[in-house]
């Protein structure tokens, strides 16, 4: 199946979905030497999003967040690509100063929960 969204930079990806259906805060909910998500109560605690095509609603917190993603991606930590429904200045930023693609406009409820899945943020495209 094939959902077209909004791309919001260059760049294709593929891999294991990492899918949540809470907010991620970047700045001190992801731990940036080690790619774990350390945000307590969060349904991902303990998950790293190395190589993940993370999936989740919307960025929240501290726009140092975008900061947070660009130190996973200068220690190789960073996911291989992003989905959220609405992306906000902080997740938005930080995937463009890191490289990571990133799709926004989709309705991440229709992607699978779990599995393999591939984007295109160029065309804003995500296969699964």
């Amino acid at each position: 199946m094939k959902i077209k969204g909004r791309g919001n930079n260059k760049g294709k990806a593929q891999g294991r979905i990492l899918f949540s259906n809470e907010p991620i805060s970047f700045l001190g909910g992801i731990d940036p030497e080690t790619g774990k998500i350390v945000e307590e109560g969060h349904e991902l605690k303990g998950e790293k999003v190395k190589d993940k095509i993370l999936v989740f609603p919307k960025g929240k917190g501290s726009t140092v967040g975008s900061y947070v993603l660009y130190q996973l991606s200068k220690n190789n930590k960073e996911p291989s690509a992003i989905i959220n429904s609405e992306s906000e200045a902080i997740v938005a930023v930080g995937a463009i100063i890191s490289s990571i693609p990133l799709i926004d406009k989709i309705d991440i409820n229709k992607l699978p929960k779990k599995g393999m899945i591939s984007v295109d943020s160029e065309e804003g495209t995500v296969k699964f």
